[in-house]
């Protein structure tokens, strides 16, 4: 008999409509949510992360939202611990987990079995490369790690020094890149797990994406980043998200308003294209094509596709109502 506790993983771009799935999803099958996104941890960055609302929540308890201020950092080895505290938390109470989101590195990490301290460690490296850091500047360090790992450089924010020294210090002590040392870990899956992925036809995904950037202009996100830029927070992962990082050039006087919101769209629909690419290519995913779902009749049926597909991976009843 498999012991494993079951958890259910609701995946996608931004804008494909995970928000609404999960909690009718969550509703079925008597669930609690856990936010799978690296950015709504942050307190104050509500509308540039797309942060549900009390209201949209429909009284499903959500979890890893709001937990960080904005100039605190936050690791993916952090994400994994609390994430997999939450679940056996939540099994505990005889509810089904669903993880939400789209930061694959961060959901991988934690129903794959990543060992992010089994990685050697050398001291007197790690002094050497955050000495360098200081006298020469941190793009030098991280060019050493474009150089070694361009496909790890490219999951770390160039700013984030403690990683991109931890990247190279991986692989001074094993000759292997950050990359490949974790590839190595990710085949067995620590938990019963259904993954879900919602997707949509290309055209359809980007201008849904442009709307949704607009809808956040007109929710107030300049003021909100305005907000963070006015009380000096700089230089941390957290204003490097997308739809911050693009409004602080304007206001650093780089960009006029009207450029660096069509920035903020060009990099949401890169970073779907991207996010799109990592599922794919990284994770077992059953894929649920969103593009023919236009009324509520559509987007029931299809809400009874997936049911029936978690039914039969998962080997659980849904609450149909």
């Amino acid at each position: 008999m498999d012991s494993k506790e079951k958890v259910l993983v609701l995946l996608g771009p931004t804008a494909v409509g995970k928000t609404k799935m999960s909690i009718e999803l969550a509703k079925r099958f008597n669930g609690e949510i856990i936010s799978g996104d690296s950015m709504q941890v942050y307190k104050g960055m509500d509308i540039g992360t797309a942060k549900i609302t009390n209201e949209e929540m429909e009284g499903i308890p959500h979890h890893l939202i709001d937990i960080k201020a904005p100039n605190q950092s936050f690791s993916v080895a952090e994400f994994q611990t609390l994430v997999r505290e939450k679940i056996s938390d939540i099994t505990n109470r005889n509810k089904l987990v669903i993880i939400v989101g789209g930061t694959g590195l961060y959901i991988q990490s934690v129903i794959h079995d990543y060992q992010f301290s089994s990685a050697p460690s050398d001291e007197e490296f790690r002094k050497s490369m955050e000495l360098k850091a200081e006298k020469e500047g941190k793009d030098v360090i991280y060019q050493e790690l474009l150089t070694i790992d361009p496909l790890g450089a490219r999951n770390i924010h160039p700013n984030n020094v403690r990683r991109v020294i931890r990247a190279l210090e991986i692989f001074h002590c094993t000759g292997k890149t950050m990359s490949q040392f974790q590839e190595k870990q990710t085949a067995d899956l620590c938990y019963d797990t259904a993954l879900i992925g919602l997707t949509m036809e290309r055209e359809q995904l980007y201008e849904r994406i442009d709307k949704r950037v607009d809808i956040m202009i007109e929710q107030g996100l300049v003021d909100e980043v305005k907000g963070l830029y006015q009380s000096g927070l700089r230089d941390c992962g957290s204003v490097q998200a997308i739809g911050y990082k693009e409004l602080y050039d304007y206001f650093d006087g780089k960009l006029p308003l009207n450029l660096a919101v069509e920035k903020l769209k060009q990099n949401s629909r890169r970073y779907a294209k991207r996010q799109l690419t990592w599922f794919r290519n990284k994770m077992d995913v059953q894929w649920f094509d969103m593009s023919d779902v236009t009324d509520n009749v559509t987007f029931t049926k299809k809400i009874a596709e997936i049911s029936t597909y978690i039914e039969g991976k998962l080997k659980i009843k849904s609450n149909t109502y």
